[in-house]
């Protein structure tokens, strides 16, 4: 499967909005790092706190929910509105 995004692309992100299944999201990942995901369902963490199960659009590569597990509801800092560029359809 081909990632939804690309390096180097540019994002419109909306801060502290509820994500919803399906949509990508911005996460703080276990190792400090941002990354963007696939929010897929939420889950409680190990310790009971509200998380969700964030996936890779490409399970070949990246590191995602199945090997870190849930991700703390806190750390999904934004919900991605738009690719702004590149335009979409000039690939």
């Amino acid at each position: 499967m081909l990632p939804t995004l690309r390096e180097g692309e540019r994002l419109l992100v909306r801060y502290a909005a509820r994500p919803r299944p399906g949509a990508l999201v911005v996460a703080r990942l276990a190792d400090g790092t941002l990354g963007v995901k696939r929010a897929v369902e939420p889950r409680p963490t190990v310790s009971g706190e509200p998380g969700w199960w964030l996936l890779s659009d490409n399970p070949a590569e990246g590191v995602d929910s199945r090997h870190r597990g849930p991700v703390p509801a806190a750390d999904v800092v934004a919900v991605v509105r738009f690719r702004i560029w590149p335009r979409p359809g000039w690939w």
